[in-house]
């Protein structure tokens, strides 16, 4: 079991950027697939981005592709996601996702979860 806070969240008008961090305990931090979700109130938890445990695997939602970057940091325990030309409809709370030895794009994947931090994009 891995516990996860997320930071970064934060107003921002439309076309700016924000980067949410993750910060993982545990000493095993590169054994964990690490994904990226989102929800709005009143809709199911939608995935945005993934990335495997050494990095050199990502996966992103076709909303967020070529906009958003996830990263890890396994120094650091922490998974960042690097958002640009935001949008409004990109307005909701993310989450950070942890699975051990697995990495994908659906969230019953993930046994532990962060408890979100909220991004909201003014137009």
């Amino acid at each position: 079991q891995v516990q996860l806070v997320e930071s970064g969240g934060g107003l921002v008008q439309a076309g700016g950027s924000l980067r949410l961090s993750c910060a993982a305990s545990g000493r095993t931090f590169s054994s964990y697939g690490m994904g990226w979700f989102r929800q709005t109130p009143g809709k199911e938890r939608m995935f945005v981005a993934a990335i495997s445990g050494n990095g050199a695997r990502t996966y992103y939602s076709d909303s967020v592709k070529g906009r958003f970057t996830i990263s890890r940091d396994n120094a650091k325990n922490t998974v960042y996601l690097q958002m640009n030309s935001l949008k409004p409809e990109d307005t909701a709370v993310y989450y950070c996702a942890a699975a051990y030895l697995r990495t994908g794009i659906q969230s019953n994947v993930y046994l532990d979860w962060g408890q979100g931090t909220q991004v909201t994009v003014s137009s």
